[in-house]
This record gives C-alpha cells, sequence and structure tokens, in this order.
C-alpha cells in the first residue's frame, strides 16, 4: 500500500521538527508501506543540517512545490543566512501581532491553495491509499483534509504539538477573533481526520473530547544515536543542555540555585560548567548574567545532529526543560529520547505528575523537579554532585528499546493499514 506524507519540514531542513517523519519515512517500507513525501522545494528553514539528506532512503518519491512566506519580507531573511537566537517571531512585539492575527493558521497558509491543485493532478494518475499530514505548521492538515473531501481518502493528522493551545500563541498576542478561527479550523481537523496521531497521553486524552479516533505514537531515537559510541565523561561537573531554549522554558529557578551552591561552596562552583548546545533565548542569557553564572558557563550555539549527539553521551547530566506554561503536562520534547540513549542522569524542570514524569520513572533515567520547588531541586543538584565527585551514578535508563524508531514505525504500519 502506498501512503502520502504532506510535511513542511524535510531534509535538509534542521532542528526537532524533522525528525519525527524522517524517521518513519526510513521504516515504512520494512512494513510494507510505500511512503510518498510531499514537502517544499525552496524552503528558507530557520537551521539547517544537511548531513540529513543521507538520511533519506533511496528510490523515495519526494515531490516538491515553491512556497510563498511572508514572513521572508517581514524579517528580512537571506537564503545563504541562519539565524542567531531563537528562530521564531516572538520576540519582535508588533511583527508577533501580525503573524498571530493575520497568517491563520500560519504563514505557510499561502501554500495550501497551489498544493491542493498539485497533489489533486498527483492523484489522478497515482493511487494513495492513506494521506498524512504533520503539523505544526497546522496547515499541512488543511492540505489534507482538502485531498480527503475531494478524493474520499483515508486521512491521519499527526499533531507534534497543540494547535489552537500551542504554548508560543500567547506571544503572538492574539485578538479573539484569531483564536476563534484557529479553533474552529483545529475543531474541524480533529471531527473529520479518520485518525488523530499525537505524541503523548495527555495530548491524546484532551483531542479525544474531539475526534472519534486518537492513537499516540512518542518521539523516539534512532540507530544513530546508538552508533556513536559513548565518550569520555567531561572532567567537569556538566550540566547539558541540547536543543532550543526558548524564553517560555527560561530555567531561572535552576539558576538561583546554583548561584547559591558556588556562593556557599568554592569546590562546587569550581567543577560546575553549564553547557548550552543550540539556540538559546537572550532572556535565558540575561538570567545567566544576573546570577553570576557568565564564568561557568559555556554557548556552543547550533550544531548538527551527529556533534549534539556526542555532546549528550559526555555530560555529566542531561538538562531537561519543559515551558513553564499551562497544560504543560503532555509536552514530551523530543530531545527526552535520544537522553535515554546517552545513559546520562536526567535533571527536568516541569510538572511533576505530567507525561515526563511517568517516562522517567520507568525507565530510571532521572527526576522532575516542579517549576517552583527550589528546594527539592537543590538537594537534587547536590545528590548529583556527590555521585559525580564520587564515579556513581544512581540514574541509567532502561527499559527503552520500545521508543526505537522502527518499534514506533511498526505502531505506525498498524495504525495505517487498520484504516483500510
Amino acid at each position: 500500500m502506498k501512503v502520502l506524507i504532506i510535511t513542511y519540514y524535510w531534509p535538509p531542513a534542521g532542528g526537532s521538527g524533522v525528525q519525527r517523519w524522517l524517521k518513519f519515512v526510513k521504516y515504512l517500507q520494512s512494513f510494507d508501506i510505500e511512503p510518498v513525501v510531499y514537502t517544499v522545494s525552496d524552503a528558507n528553514y530557520p537551521k539547517e543540517d544537511r548531513t540529513l539528506l543521507n538520511e533519506v532512503p533511496k528510490g523515495i518519491e519526494v515531490l516538491k512545490q515553491p512556497i510563498w512566506e511572508p514572513t521572508d519580507i517581514m524579517f528580512w531573511k537571506k537564503r545563504t543566512h541562519q539565524k542567531k537566537d531563537i528562530s521564531n517571531t516572538t520576540n519582535n512585539g508588533l511583527l508577533s501581532f501580525i503573524r498571530g492575527n493575520f497568517f491563520i493558521p500560519d504563514p505557510k497558509i499561502f501554500w495550501v491553495k497551489s498544493s491542493v491543485k498539485f497533489l489533486n493532478n498527483f492523484l489522478k494518475t497515482n493511487t494513495i491509499d492513506v494521506v498524512i499530514s504533520t503539523g505544526p505548521p497546522h496547515s499541512m492538515h488543511l492540505i489534507a483534509q482538502k485531498l480527503q473531501q475531494q478524493n474520499k481518502l483515508k486521512w491521519i493528522a499527526d499533531f507534534r504539538d497543540p494547535w489552537a493551545d500551542l504554548y508560543y500563541n500567547n506571544a503572538f498576542k492574539q485578538m479573539r477573533f484569531a483564536k476563534n478561527r484557529n479553533k474552529k479550523l483545529e475543531n474541524s481537523v480533529l471531527k473529520n481526520a479518520d485518525c488523530i496521531l499525537t505524541v503523548s497521553n495527555t495530548l491524546q486524552k484532551e483531542f479525544a473530547k474531539t475526534s472519534k479516533r486518537v492513537e499516540v505514537i512518542t518521539n523516539g531515537f534512532d540507530d544513530e544515536v546508538l552508533s556513536i559510541e559513548n565518550r569520555e565523561l567531561d572532567t567537569k561537573f556538566t550540566i547539558s543542555y541540547i536543543g532550543l531554549l526558548p524564553k517560555q522554558s527560561n530555567p531561572i529557578i535552576l539558576f538561583k540555585v546554583l548561584q547559591e551552591l558556588c556562593e556557599k561552596d568554592a569546590d562546587f562552583k569550581k567543577d560546575l560548567q553549564l553547557n548550552f548546545i543550540g539556540d538559546i533565548s537572550v532572556e535565558v542569557k540575561k538570567e545567566i548574567e544576573l546570577h553570576n553564572l557568565n564564568g561557568n558557563t559555556e554557548f556552543k550555539g547550533y550544531v548538527t545532529h551527529q556533534k549534539a549527539i556526542e555532546f549528550q553521551k559526555k555530560a555529566q547530566v542531561l538538562l531537561l526543560l519543559i515551558p513553564n506554561v499551562k497544560k504543560s503536562e503532555g509536552i514530551l520534547t523530543g530531545k527526552l529520547f535520544e537522553y535515554l540513549t546517552a545513559k546520562r542522569p536526567i535533571l527536568a524542570l516541569g510538572p511533576e505528575q505530567g507525561d515526563l514524569s511517568k517516562i522517567l520513572s520507568a525507565t530510571n533515567s532521572g527526576v522532575v523537579i516542579g517549576f517552583d520547588n527550589p528546594k527539592k531541586l537543590k538537594l537534587e543538584i547536590i545528590g548529583l554532585y556527590k555521585d559525580y565527585k564520587a564515579g556513581m551514578r544512581r540514574f541509567e535508563s532502561k527499559n527503552i528499546a520500545q521508543f526505537h524508531r522502527k518499534e514506533l514505525t511498526r505502531k505506525l504500519s498498524t495504525i495505517i493499514k487498520s484504516l483500510t
């Protein structure tokens, strides 16, 4: 059987958005499903990782169409320029307002009409059993919805993140009409898709209020993580964060605790090193400076996926940050699953009763500290530091094979086949 996958993020796109469906496409043929990918031909991705082009399976049909994005004009992007700092529009008040109220659900809305026309022509001479859309950007779902209506196709809508409740929507200062429009579009997709796919149990419960069928397939890890040998551990007491760090995840409580420990213990201050690998928001950098941690901090900038894995495997402690926003219980960042393979202690800040906490507990890989629990955070860091000095570790992940991308694709293939 054959499936059509509609995705904005595709190699050479860098960052986390590309990983999920690149990996599904990699393994679908192992389960007798042939994927056809539809994506953009001239995307101006905020970050690129051209090494990911090597992971696209040979012989896979990839359809591409040009896209016009108004943000190219709004943000004066250069095609050869890789943007610094956080790659979204939430750092400029006026532009954020325009983005949130005039481009609904997102600036990719201008790609919908031409994509539907192109794919309808493709479907006239090609048999597709199931169409799959993945968002954000959620305009991809609008393309798939039109194809479903006009061709009577089965349709899976994959929500990697929420739509109307996406945490950074608040920064867009959306007016009531924009919020209502987003909610109406989201509800239409949830009601009409034959199956909703999402990444956490909490999101499943939320979407099930509207959708007739919601399945969970988390993100995961793949062979390239396992193939990179464990590096010799950092000699310093490194607490390393890998990935995009927006202002909504600014760990002020962590910086306060570390400042206190540095002021109290000279050895701790000498041993401590904070590593940030990836795009880090200005707000985070300001807090580091405010808490006198500049001398203990290194910013590595954006690196390739392979290099990021190397940083994970040699860190003494891996830092995981959940945005401190409403409904954060269902947020599972993609990096979590790669963190699990590093077998390093995971120190997470987030809701103590959310999906993340359940996974860390079940895999013995780390601990989640609540957003407002500095006492517990301090005790945990002291414990991790003592382990570091003694060459011990209390956390070492286990039972993680279920999160391998091939096993996740096996589950996806079962869902796809159930629709036909």
